[in-house]
């Protein structure tokens, strides 16, 4: 039994001596590890914040269109007799286009025309009898009224005959016709579309806060997605009422003069619509920035002695910021950083707060390389 008791014993010994020793072993060599690591530089480019002139911008889809531009309708029914026009012609203002039949209005013009030519020589006659006193004042009125009658119904025929002629109301292009010769067309058949594409507009909206920043005179840049070119151009209208439906803002604004052969009605564009310029603002590359759950971050280099160092060394350090707006790939910086820090913009994924680092000019340094080991 004793004997049992012994063996046990030893073999406890054995077993917790073995655990003792085993941790000592693995405490020396993680030591040994970090002392190594402290050599460790990592390749890092950088480049310096500086204080500079930033121009924010708010960005909205929108729609191109003509200068001028209207879907030409009929304004009286009837057979069409003449299309006077073909397909992308130039047109020009008050050219005659469709001719509506109108051969029953011109007769009725012509009885008019005849009615009033008795009413003024029945008109003058009573004048005459009048001045000899042999016809009473009455005649005369009765002639007179006659007279302003038949003059009404010469007009009123006449704007009928109007009505039959289709005119341009503006020069521009027209498109494909979409009535027939020997079609009869009701009051408001729509027979074409005029479009004024000498210059171009674009139109597009804005939440109610993005309206609120912006002028009458505000200059924008548009760009098309076909052929990626830019257009520059004035903001010439703003709705003043919000929509109840989608709560956004209508602008409007006059692109130059190179739209017009560039760009199609209708067509996409972004546009961006250029707030007036900030002065001494902070800004850098969006990809030198890090999202994280605690916020947004930069690594900035500096020179630092680590304790029990004999000289200098580069450190990178990690630095929450708080970011403002965006414009193309630059952020502004609103707090964080000062002009001057060198802020890490190649490498930073490789990179913890304190790390010891090597600045290199070229960014492919940074990649697939490993970290240099030092002596």
């Amino acid at each position: 039994m004793i004997k049992r008791l012994i063996i046990a014993i030893v073999l406890l010994t054995l077993v917790i001596g073995g655990i003792v020793g085993f941790n000592q072993f693995r405490a020396k060599m993680i030591a040994q590890y970090l002392d190594s690591m402290k050599n460790v530089t990592v390749p890092v480019t950088v480049t310096e914040a500086q204080s500079g002139t930033w121009t924010p911008g708010i960005d909205a889809i929108g729609t191109a269109n003509a200068r001028q531009g209207a879907d030409l309708s009929t304004e009286a029914s009837g057979v069409v007799r003449e299309i006077l026009f073909q397909s992308n012609d130039t047109v020009t203002s008050s050219q005659l286009l469709v001719q509506i039949d109108d051969r029953q209005e011109r007769a009725d013009l012509e009885a008019a025309k005849a009615s009033l030519n008795l009413a003024q020589i029945t008109l003058n006659r009573a004048r005459n009898l009048q001045e000899r006193g042999v016809t009473a004042t009455s005649t005369l009125d009765s002639a007179q009224a006659e007279e302003v009658s038949a003059q009404a119904q010469v007009a009123k025929l006449e704007a009928v005959l109007q009505t039959k002629q289709l005119l341009a109301p503006f020069d521009g292009t027209i498109g494909i016709p979409r009535i027939e010769v020997g079609q009869f067309v009701a009051a408001g058949t729509v027979f074409a579309t005029l479009q004024d594409r000498s210059q171009m507009r674009v139109d597009f909206a804005l939440t109610e806060q993005q309206a609120a920043q912006v002028r009458q005179g505000y200059s924008v840049t548009a760009i098309d997605e076909e052929g990626g070119t830019s257009f520059e151009g004035e903001i010439t209208g703003i709705d003043p009422k919000i929509d109840a439906n989608s709560r956004l803002v209508t602008v409007r604004a006059l692109l130059d003069e190179a739209s017009g052969e560039a760009l199609t009605p209708g067509q996409f564009l972004r546009v961006r619509v250029n707030l007036p310029a900030v002065e001494n603002v902070i800004s850098l590359p969006q990809t030198v920035v890090t999202t994280s759950l605690y916020g947004d971050s930069v690594f900035v280099v500096r020179e630092e002695t680590p304790e029990g160092a004999d000289a200098p060394q580069t450190i990178a350090r990690e630095v929450f910021v708080r970011i403002g707006r965006r414009h193309g790939n630059s952020v502004e910086i609103l707090e964080g950083l000062k002009a001057g820090d060198r802020v890490v913009d190649a490498g930073q994924n490789r990179l913890s707060s304190g790390a010891v680092v090597r600045i290199v000019t070229d960014p492919a340094e940074t990649g697939d390389a490993p970290p240099v080991i030092g002596n």
